[in-house]
């Protein structure tokens, strides 16, 4: 069976349409919480999601995914967890590519080989692992595809040549962009690295490159689209969220996907 995340993303390039993968936090702002704004991300224009798992020291990311993964180590979530979640995503009709994105240690202490069984079986498609060690990702993607499962690498500006070469060589799906180097936060994109960025990629590569990172508005997905095959945006979704009333989480969610792109542009 193709991955969904090849074929998503090679539907959505033929078309000439921008991808759009929100991320959410699996257990932010409660469990059940977090797998109904899954469904009402997608039902409002994504065409897949990143979801994260909870570590107690989340060096790569910014306040508010940091106060998101606290709040979820708080509601008890683990990598079991997060695996029944993307099975029940799947029990609930979704259809679309599902990716976990998580620190590369609650991935070993689970047990490699067990969490990509675990996960495949779930219905994962793909993995992004911020911290992953260079000289273990090869091993880690063969291990991976495998399974069916694609390892997403991310790459920044001030990564070198010889590492995006390496990590386009055991990339699956895409690549992941970071289009500025610190944390991750609703902060103004960069206008001069990101596209030098992916044209570096762009040598090494044909996977679809999506930026992340920093995407909070309208502007910046038609910046991006200028340059990139899509986005991924965090922060400023779970801000939206986190300031909404409790039985008002799901509505802003939606609007807000609603405001980013527009009630009719999502490809089908």
């Amino acid at each position: 069976m193709p991955n969904r995340i090849d074929t998503t993303l090679s539907r959505l390039r033929e078309n000439g349409q921008q991808a759009l993968s929100p991320f959410v936090t699996i257990g932010f702002p409660d469990i059940p919480t977090s797998e109904s704004l899954a469904r009402v991300l997608l039902e409002s224009g994504s065409h897949m999601l990143a979801l994260g798992v909870p570590f107690s020291d989340p060096l790569a990311d910014g306040p508010t995914v940091q106060m998101s993964s606290y709040r979820a180590l708080q509601n008890g979530v683990t990598v079991s967890r997060c695996i029944e979640a993307v099975k029940n995503l799947r029990c609930s009709g979704v259809e679309s590519p599902l990716i976990l994105m998580g620190y590369y240690n609650p991935f070993l202490r689970y047990g490699l080989e067990r969490f990509l069984d675990d996960a495949s079986a779930a219905g994962m498609d793909g993995m992004v692992v911020p911290d992953m060690p260079t000289e273990e990702a090869a091993q880690l993607s063969e291990m991976a595809a495998e399974r069916g499962i694609h390892l997403i690498p991310l790459l920044a500006p001030t990564s070198s040549d010889e590492r995006i070469r390496d990590a386009c060589e055991s990339a699956g799906g895409f690549i992941y962009c970071v289009n500025f180097i610190g944390v991750t936060g609703a902060r103004r994109l960069s206008s001069q690295s990101t596209p030098a960025l992916v044209e570096r990629i762009r040598r090494y590569t044909d996977l679809p490159i999506l930026v992340g990172f920093g995407v909070s508005r309208r502007e910046h997905l038609e910046e991006i689209a200028t340059y990139a095959d899509g986005a991924i945006l965090a922060s400023a979704l779970l801000d939206a969220i986190v300031k909404a009333p409790e039985d008002r989480q799901l509505d802003t969610a939606r609007d807000f996907m609603h405001a980013l792109i527009g009630t009719n542009d999502r490809g089908s």
